[in-house]
């Protein structure tokens, strides 16, 4: 027996669902229209059931066979349950029925994307151009497939496309500053929000692309100023009051960026990571006991959270608590072990406890994960240096001027263990190097080795490059 119930686009959605679902108690057949059938759908799909919501469309389409919509919920429903053919096969027959429905051309394009059939989604995006009423959001699926086909500038030129249909479109804003991002180009992404700011000064998204671009560039006071105006815009906008604290640390405004930190914990839960920033900032005014205490919150929340184990160990460590340390440096290097300022930290600190073959060890990891590191190849040819290894600390440097051959500390520290062994004309020849790179850092060779001062050749060819 057949029961007709009717439903129009009024009825409430719960009633559709109870009868829809005493029907298939009773196992019998009741008729809902197109609306009712709309509501049901949708309830399961927002209850996260696709497979309940998949059944009613087919109840669906065999009462309303001539309904495009239902086979493109159908579609998508199949596509959900990773059902791709079935997919196909119902955007076809609703093709059939009503070739100008673009929301069919819509969802055969972002399967086809999901695909990495970039040809075949584009090709449909601009179906669904034809035919849709508004075209943003097309656009934007469009900017998609050429992200994804690591074409950036054409993803930009579908993005701003989009943007100039749809002004309040946040997504378009943020993905228009990711393909800057990655192409590397903050002036353009500058000019760009600039202008868009002119055309809607409100907008608190173009404000917080625009600080990210200046903090980019490294023009952090005018980053904090467009943090400020979009703050001002959106006063809960906890990522806006987080960079902001970032652009306030690269200015070592410390005090300050440790208040606007706190600030977000107004607006969302505390986070690991913004306490470990305000441990690093406690860290940087040396007030160790707040810098440890903020540390430890981080990887109470989070312990994974290498960084925050690493600040602790360097609180330690300044307060010559060297052994403590070093025990906070192995848990970070446990978290992310090829982190050459991890393994510095190592090294420095079995230096200190006289712990020397593991210092070298440490220094040797350093310098693996990071051979540009100056500092680390100086710091590590000293500690061999100190243990009479005066050919391999001359090696090491030798190594180290491979990789950073504009480093003139690098030249200098060569002349001054070339003296030490005695080898005079080598020593000179590194020497005239070092002043070709940089002859106002002459002095750094007196301060490492001072009896050099009364060397009368090497203050002959200091002076001749000094005039």
């Amino acid at each position: 027996m057949e029961e007709e119930f009717y439903f129009d686009h009024n009825d409430d959605t719960q009633r559709s669902v109870e009868r829809y679902e005493e029907m298939i108690r009773n196992h019998d057949q009741y008729f809902f229209d197109a609306h009712a059938f709309e509501h049901i759908i949708d309830y399961y799909i927002e209850k996260n059931d696709p497979v309940k919501a998949l059944q009613v469309t087919e109840y669906a389409v065999n009462q309303h066979p001539y309904a495009a919509g239902f086979l493109v919920k159908q579609a998508q429903l199949f596509y959900l349950t990773e059902q791709t053919e079935l997919a196909f096969l119902a955007l076809e027959k609703a093709e059939m029925l009503e070739a100008s429905e673009a929301e069919i051309y819509i969802l055969r394009g972002n399967i086809y994307n999901n695909l990495e059939r970039y040809s075949e989604a584009l090709d449909n995006f601009q179906k669904a151009l034809d035919f849709a009423e508004t075209t943003d959001e097309i656009l934007l699926q469009i900017s998609y497939v050429y992200q994804n086909m690591l074409d950036y500038e054409n993803a930009i030129i579908y993005i701003k496309r989009s943007l100039e249909q749809n002004m309040e479109n946040k997504d378009g804003l943020y993905e228009l500053a990711f393909c800057y991002d990655i192409l590397d180009k903050q002036e353009e992404s500058i000019l760009f929000y600039q202008e868009y700011i002119d055309n809607d000064p409100y907008s608190y998204a173009a404000w917080y692309n625009l600080a990210n671009s200046y903090h980019k560039l490294d023009m952090f006071e005018k980053a904090i100023d467009a943090y400020d105006y979009a703050i001002l815009i959106k006063d809960n906008f906890a990522s806006a009051y987080y960079n902001k604290g970032n652009a306030l640390v690269q200015l070592d405004r410390f005090t300050e960026a440790i208040g606007v930190y706190k600030q977000t914990f107004e607006y969302e839960k505390p986070n690991a990571e913004t306490y470990c920033a305000i441990g690093e900032c406690y860290e940087k005014l040396e007030n160790m006991d707040e810098a440890r205490a903020y540390y430890k919150k981080s990887v109470k929340l989070d312990a994974n959270m290498a960084d925050a184990w690493f600040g602790i160990g360097v609180t330690l460590n300044f307060e010559g608590r060297y052994f403590e340390s070093l025990h906070f440096y192995k848990k970070a290097l446990e978290l992310d072990g090829e982190n050459p300022d991890f393994w510095f930290a190592m090294a420095d600190a079995y230096y200190k406890l006289g712990q020397i073959d593991q210092s070298i060890d440490a220094y040797n990891k350093v310098l693996e994960y990071n051979p540009v590191d100056v500092e680390a190849w100086l710091d590590y040819s000293t500690v061999l240096y100190e243990q009479g290894k005066l050919l391999e600390a001359s090696e090491a440097i030798s190594e180290a001027i491979k990789n950073n051959p504009d480093a003139a500390e690098l030249y200098y520290r060569m002349v001054a263990y070339l003296f030490a062994m005695g080898e005079k004309n080598d020593a000179l020849l590194f020497l005239e190097t070092a002043l070709k790179t940089d002859p106002d850092k002459h002095h750094i060779l007196f301060e490492y080795l001072p009896q050099l001062q009364e060397n009368g050749s090497i203050l002959e060819v200091i002076n001749r490059y000094l005039k």
